[in-house]
């Protein structure tokens, strides 16, 4: 499902990527069972995290593997904000469509990197690189978008899917009929494999409360100095 390229490997030994590929599931505009584990979490995430500043969110492992990333390119990792909004400032995860409300989810509880896309958009072979000087693409928001120079990137037969520091395409962006779903999971050094299996499975059991007839077709981490 994944071809993993030499100049990944040789740029970011200790690195991984994540899939979850799931058939026949459903994109409601909301659930009542999501919205409820939803609640929880954002309980949870208060709870864990009672008396947290910036410094203290900034030293957590996770944390710390990211923004090491993301000062290479001398911006902040967007994740540990959302959960800073949330903890901080008692704001609610926002309410999107339930495919990607799931992905949302686990991304605050776990604080992994995540994409997704509507898997009957993407053109096999998918690999993972590192982008040179000149790779473009369309972002979700529909920016053009030329990809910052050592950032990794997945792409598939037709063009780029995702960059870290930019986020997914607009090509294969989940929408209302999405039923083949894709989710991809960035890990920077630092990471466990594990960590992004275990998160795989946030994501799937997200999925299997609104559409309990789903499939999961692939969960597998790949890394670049061995698979799990």
């Amino acid at each position: 499902m994944l071809v993993t390229s030499e100049a990944w490997k040789a740029a970011y030994p200790g690195a991984s990527i994540g899939l979850l590929a799931m058939h026949d599931v459903a994109n409601p505009e909301e659930h009542p069972g999501l919205d409820e584990h939803k609640q929880a979490l954002e309980n949870d995430l208060r709870s864990q995290y009672a008396g947290y500043d910036r410094a203290r969110f900034k030293a957590l492992p996770t944390m710390q593997a990211y923004n090491a990333y993301y000062r290479r390119f001398t911006k902040s990792y967007h994740v540990q904000l959302q959960l800073e909004s949330i903890v901080l400032r008692d704001k609610s995860i926002p309410r999107v469509a339930a495919l990607v409300e799931s992905m949302f989810m686990a991304e605050l509880k776990n604080g992994l990197l995540t994409a997704g896309h509507d898997l009957e958009r993407v053109r096999a072979p998918v690999r993972v690189d590192v982008a040179g000087e000149s790779e473009q693409y369309t972002r979700l928001n529909g920016q053009d978008q030329t990809l910052k120079a050592g950032d990794m990137m997945i792409a598939d037969a037709e063009g780029i899917l995702s960059s870290i520091i930019y986020g997914p395409d607009r090509r294969t962006c989940i929408n209302p009929q999405t039923r083949r779903v894709l989710f991809t999971v960035y890990a920077p050094p630092g990471i466990e494999q594990e960590a992004v299996t275990r998160h795989l499975g946030d994501i799937r059991d997200n999925v299997l409360l609104f559409a309990p007839q789903a499939e999961v077709v692939l969960l597998r981490v790949y890394g670049s100095e061995g698979t799990a």
